[in-house]
């Protein structure tokens, strides 16, 4: 039996932006792990002021991708550089279309000789699968599916723990019996926890020194008690769901670009490999920016701040159009501010008979997949919102945005339109309500002063 693909869909929908505005999906679960274990102020203060502990165990993708071509599949797509990369490195792997459009990113982990794992969500996985599987490479592909995407009890190959925070490398030594291995920003090494062996890579998703720890899944449950008991003496805190999905505000990583997969005849057999009911054919767009053309959505990788690791020491997909747009300015990552006043107006229309604006969650405000929201200058659109929420650090409701270089100095103000046309689309997330501004004062990214300016030395 042949299942529908997602070109298939598209073909009964018509336009991809009306298929994506219409999806009954809401925002990406992050599932298994409590809603909090205290609070989710305390717990994002904690990653300032202590260490936090992050389970990521359940939410992401993992594929692993063995063989001996398995790095030359990797490199054909990756837009990063591949020299010098070997076992016990990490990258962020960002692949694009033949146009030079984010399709995903994902971390790449050089596990061992002809062994890779790639893990995040799904569309940049998809794409590398894909090449595996239809390019008539010596390279296969396993998958562990996150939890969502699985039946019966979720038993997967490793669990995966973050502990970051300024006294995160303490508890991780307490732990080690000794002194931590000198461990390179993202490259890997090991540790041990109650005596077993435990692999880490060192990078920073909060802006903060830290290690992330993986292994054999049936351990996961002891070294995460350990982690726990070690870290009461370091006021390490554990983080919830509702937590983790606000980190990134701080940090400045993007999760969400739209995957540039939708239009075009060179992705159309692509369209024809993925499945209709896949990430990419059941992902919710949601907010205020509108347009008919689906490709007013991609991003490249210089709008995501990813312009540093595109290295054109190899061939990849999208090359000869990235380095076109490389000597082209254009739009520029930022982190806006949204003036409180503003944000409190709206949360006020909750108490008040007639119109209302836009529910705002806390701290993660994103209600679709996909949130693209669009941002003003005297009317006019000169950017997209593309993650929203509020951080306790900063006592701010902030955004991660892409806007015109000329209106990307700090300090800029700007506008923020927030909910849907008409009234809102028909996904369940999205109630009965009216548009409403906010004003916006342009930051840098990172917008955390540790880790823009101490961390990222």
């Amino acid at each position: 039996m042949t299942h529908p693909s997602l070109e298939d869909l598209l073909r009964t929908v018509g336009n991809p932006v009306k298929l994506l505005r219409n999806s009954q999906t809401g925002p990406y679960v992050y599932p298994v792990v409590p809603s909090e274990f205290t609070n989710w102020r305390d717990e994002q203060e904690a990653w300032q002021r202590t260490c936090v502990l992050f389970d990521q165990s359940y939410h992401m993708t993992d594929m692993y991708i063995r063989g001996r071509d398995a790095l030359k599949v990797l490199s054909s797509l990756g837009v990063n550089s591949f020299n010098g990369f070997e076992v016990n490195k990490a990258k962020q792997f960002v692949a694009c279309d033949h146009d030079g459009f984010v399709i995903g990113d994902a971390v790449l982990f050089y596990l061992d000789k002809e062994e890779f794992n790639l893990v995040g969500r799904p569309s940049a996985l998809n794409w590398v699968q894909y090449h595996c599987e239809t390019g008539g490479h010596r390279a296969s592909v396993e998958r562990d599916e996150r939890a969502v995407a699985r039946q019966g009890p979720i038993v997967r190959k490793v669990y995966r723990f973050q502990v970051q925070g300024p006294t995160a490398l303490k508890v991780l030594e307490k732990l080690n019996g000794g002194p931590m291995p000198q461990i390179k920003f993202f490259n890997m090494g090991e540790i041990r926890i109650s005596g077993r062996k435990v692999r880490a890579l060192r990078h920073g998703m909060v802006g903060q020194p830290g290690l992330e720890l993986f292994g054999p899944w049936q351990e996961g449950e002891e070294i995460k008690a350990a982690l726990v008991e070690a870290g009461q003496e370091f006021g390490l805190k554990q983080a919830g769901a509702r937590t983790y999905s606000s980190n990134t505000l701080e940090s400045g990583w993007i999760p969400s670009p739209l995957p540039a997969v939708y239009a075009g005849d060179p992705m159309k057999p692509y369209r024809q490999w993925l499945p209709a009911k896949g990430y990419e054919g059941t992902a919710s767009l949601g907010g205020s920016f509108y347009s008919e053309d689906i490709a007013d959505y991609y991003l490249t990788p210089y709008e995501l701040g990813y312009g540093a690791i595109v290295k054109f020491d190899h061939d990849f997909v999208g090359r000869a159009a990235l380095e076109k747009m490389a000597v082209r300015s254009g739009r520029k990552k930022v982190t806006l501010a949204l003036n409180g006043e503003d944000v409190a107006r709206a949360i006020g229309t909750m108490f008040q008979k007639g119109d209302r604006a836009k529910y705002i969650d806390f701290p993660s405000a994103v209600y679709s997949t996909l949130p693209y929201d669009k941002v003003l200058k005297g009317g006019k659109t000169v950017g997209i919102s593309t993650w929203c929420g509020y951080s306790s650090n900063e006592r701010s409701m902030l955004s991660l945005a892409i806007i015109d270089s000329e209106h990307s100095e700090p300090g800029t103000e700007v506008t923020l339109v927030w909910g849907e046309e008409g009234g809102g689309s028909p996904k369940p997330t999205v109630e009965r309500h009216v548009q409403t501004k906010f004003r916006a004062i342009v930051g840098p990214v990172p917008y955390s002063e540790v880790a823009r300016v101490v961390y990222r030395k």
